[in-house]
């Protein structure tokens, strides 16, 4: 796998936009450049969950001048993930594909657990080595992630749905913070931290962390105030709470450390981080100078080292959903046999064909009867440390349709499949026919080729005579793909 020694981060968090460059030094990054925009994404989405016009602009034109900052980078040292209000809006597939053309770059949308590991990975190589378990919080414009972990291992990640943007729309509309929408705010953020307690108060962690703007801002107010001698305390929180319900309104709130662009959404992250103290007993918390942008150039820095979180994801779930190790690697080695006779296929079409393989049955721990399906289910709905909403939906694609009608996915009959996805299903589906007999199917030699409308496939010469089910079956296969406009030939 190639290295790199500049790797970019661009986080699309639900309040701002953060880009991240840094040059790669062994396996330590140090910073060279960072831009941040306040675009409020999470701001932009109307009751009926739609990104409106007005944000979309807005959020294009800060990706075009991050664009232009990456020009020049390898494109695969570059990562950019979308988090919560892209995993609500109605309308992000749209935007996306408008983010993309202004960016230049692939957008992934990550899960709020996925989200919540790339914090702590940012977190924590930021902080000192301690025996301690750390809990770590986040508080973003849309959710908030928890976190406890040790040294740079998550063992507990959650993401709950409330952030600073959308609790300041909700509670302190019109910049109004009075006592009675305090109380209101804090203890909607008490029941919601309320599902999570038991794993993560108190007695489950030695140190807290706060990181991000929301946990910044709240240190900087309570330090240059004189309301804590370090970071966020429960003491501090109790006093800015008094100078917010004097004040009144936002307008009014005449504090040091308070910056103008903090300011609209103060209140609502105030009230999140003084509930999710009272909920999980916190009287201390520490402020990181890291965060999720910095956990995307670690996690993609471990990619090109070797520690590629997703490999590990893969293996522990072989184990978890007791894979036949050796069915699965029979069907991995005869797609990628058929993969490099096609001619087709990237670095990465080869990566995620080898998962797919790897993985292709594991919804047999579910049911006999239609596994793929289940296969399907599970990797587009699990928790799936190190892959992006994109990975597992890709993921799921594949396993579904391994067998099967293609007609009844929807992708398919609608002809909205890529080129490479195909040819990666149309690999799998062949290898997992000849494979069928779990045993060594023997192919010293096969040949394919793969076109926009049409898949050859070339055996050794008397293979399928000996072979009559396999001849069956591939006599269907080839029924399938004509029902999606695709002529298959084997011989």
């Amino acid at each position: 796998m190639k290295t790199y020694d500049t790797l970019a981060a661009v986080d699309l968090g639900s309040n701002s936009f953060r880009l991240e460059v840094a040059r790669v030094a062994g396996d330590q990054l140090y910073p060279l450049d960072s831009l941040k925009e306040t675009v409020r994404l999470a701001g932009g989405l109307g009751d009926d969950k739609r990104l409106d016009e007005a944000t979309q602009e807005r959020a294009l034109a800060c990706l075009q001048r991050f664009g232009e900052r990456l020009r020049g980078l390898s494109p695969e040292a570059i990562r950019c993930v979308g988090t919560s209000a892209l995993r609500v809006a109605k309308n992000a597939d749209t935007f996306i594909r408008r983010a993309e053309a202004a960016l230049g770059h692939p957008i992934e949308i990550v899960a709020g657990r996925e989200e919540a590991r790339l914090i702590y990975l940012g977190v924590a190589h930021s902080l000192p080595a301690s025996p301690d378990r750390r809990l770590v919080v986040d508080i973003g414009g849309g959710s908030t992630e928890f976190i406890i972990g040790h040294g740079l291992k998550p063992h507990e990640r959650e993401s709950l749905h409330m952030g600073c943007v959308n609790f300041s729309q909700r509670y302190f509309a019109g910049g109004v913070v009075d006592k009675a929408a305090l109380k209101t705010a804090e203890m909607a953020a008490r029941v919601e931290v309320e599902r999570i307690a038991k794993e993560f108060s108190r007695g489950n962690w030695q140190q807290a962390v706060g990181s991000s703007g929301t946990a910044r801002a709240l240190r900087e107010i309570l330090e240059q105030c004189g309301w804590s001698a370090r970071g966020i305390t429960a003491d501090g929180l109790a006093q800015l709470r008094t100078q917010f319900i004097r004040a009144g309104h936002l307008d009014a709130l005449d504090l040091p450390g308070l910056t103008r662009d903090r300011r609209p959404v103060i209140a609502g992250g105030f009230a999140i981080m003084a509930g999710l103290f009272a909920e999980l007993d916190i009287e201390q918390m520490d402020v990181a100078e890291t965060a999720m942008r910095e956990g995307i150039l670690y996690d993609l820095l471990g990619r090109f080292h070797r520690h590629d979180m997703r490999e590990a994801t893969v293996d522990e779930f072989m184990r978890r959903y007791h894979i036949d190790t050796r069915q699965a690697a029979r069907v991995n080695q005869v797609a990628m046999k058929l993969l490099a006779a096609s001619g087709g296929g990237d670095e990465n079409d080869m990566r995620f064909l080898d998962w797919a393989a790897r993985l292709h049955e594991i919804g047999l721990m579910v049911s006999h009867g239609g596994y793929h399906r289940h296969a399907g289910y599970i990797l587009e709905n699990a928790d799936m440390p190190g892959f992006s909403r994109t990975d597992q939906a890709r993921l799921a694609l594949l396993a579904r349709a391994q067998r099967g009608a293609l007609t009844k996915l929807p992708a398919f009959a609608a002809g909205a499949v890529p080129d490479n996805d195909r040819l990666l299903v149309w690999v799998l589906r062949q290898a997992v026919i000849l494979c069928r007999s779990r045993a060594e199917p023997h192919l010293p030699h096969v040949d394919a080729e793969a076109g926009s409308k049409r898949f050859r496939l070339t055996l050794p010469e008397n293979w399928l005579e000996r072979r009559p089910l396999t001849r069956r079956a591939l006599e269907e296969e080839a029924v399938h793909w004509h029902a999606v406009g695709m002529k298959y030939v084997f011989g």
